[in-house]
């Protein structure tokens, strides 16, 4: 039995679809079962990762465990259930940020990310860690713009990422769950290209039939504005990540493949997948 915790997060949800369209086991925590929204043939199951006693049930004959966890959880007692219920094998989506070896990570994303890692190596069961940096999703914050016109703004315009699509994830995390082979690995998850703002901008307005452009605004409007809903820690890492990216393409590499079996998707490929949220 696999349990997905995160199940109805873009990259839980699209795991649990991709474990179900293959006919495999799979049990999905939710804190609102009756609203998960999940294929048939899932097992959802209450439970509330703020809450280690609702877990019980959800971690009762699981095996293989995927964590997408959000950021900031103390995820100690719920590792502690998980190798308590038996749990063989953790397979945690964690951050391209974090650097091996490092006496002190270099932001709090990375550092968060590195401790929870941490922390699933000490319960003494199996891991896989998938890293990756800019997931293509990330472009949805685009959409509510783009409703109002022709012009995405932002900071640092020329900041390059390998983009990665969320089914690409998915896939991935699905490989790595109940293959031994997988156990005790680190796969750094990127796309197949380094696309700049100005790029990826320009690929969507191919897919929406909009002449699209990126107009760049000042970093630090955007850090006051977002650090008046967002942790004021995150943003500075998430914006220092963006800034030491401009001029600098993104490193590339196979893992999506050696993973699935198939060549990452391009970032064409996804804006064509999500015309619909953008209208």
């Amino acid at each position: 039995m696999i349990l997905v915790i995160g199940a109805t997060a873009h990259f839980g949800r699209q795991t649990v679809e991709t474990l179900a369209g293959a006919g495999r086991q799979v049990r999905a925590l939710s804190r609102d079962p009756e609203r998960a929204g999940l294929p048939d043939g899932v097992e959802v199951v209450r439970g509330d990762l703020t809450d280690p006693s609702t877990l019980g049930p959800a971690l009762h004959g699981v095996t293989e465990l995927l964590l997408v966890l959000p950021y900031g959880l103390d995820a100690r007692p719920l590792l502690e259930r998980a190798r308590q219920a038996g749990v063989r094998h953790v397979v945690f989506l964690s951050s391209g940020a974090v650097v091996d070896g490092a006496d002190r990570q270099p932001d709090v994303i990375a550092a968060y990310h590195a401790e929870v890692e941490r922390q699933i190596r000490a319960t003494g069961v199996e891991w896989t860690f998938l890293r990756l940096f800019f997931p293509a999703v990330n472009s949805l914050a685009w959409a509510m713009q783009l409703r109002g016109g022709n012009v995405v703004s932002g900071p640092y315009a020329a900041a390059d990422a390998s983009v990665v699509h969320e089914r690409d994830v998915a896939e991935a995390a699905a490989a790595a769950l109940g293959s031994p082979e997988h156990a005790g690995q680190v796969y750094e998850l990127t796309g197949p290209q380094s696309l700049t703002q100005i790029e990826q901008v320009e690929a969507l307005g191919l897919a929406l039939g909009r002449e699209l452009r990126f107009e760049e605004v000042a970093d630090q409007a955007v850090r006051q504005q977002l650090s008046q809903f967002m942790d004021a820690d995150f943003v500075r890492a998430l914006l220092d990540l963006m800034a030491a990216t401009v001029g600098k393409p993104a490193a590339l590499n196979d893992s999506v493949e050696r993973l699935t079996g198939h060549p990452a998707r391009p970032y064409a490929q996804w804006a064509a997948d999500h015309v619909a949220d953008f209208h």
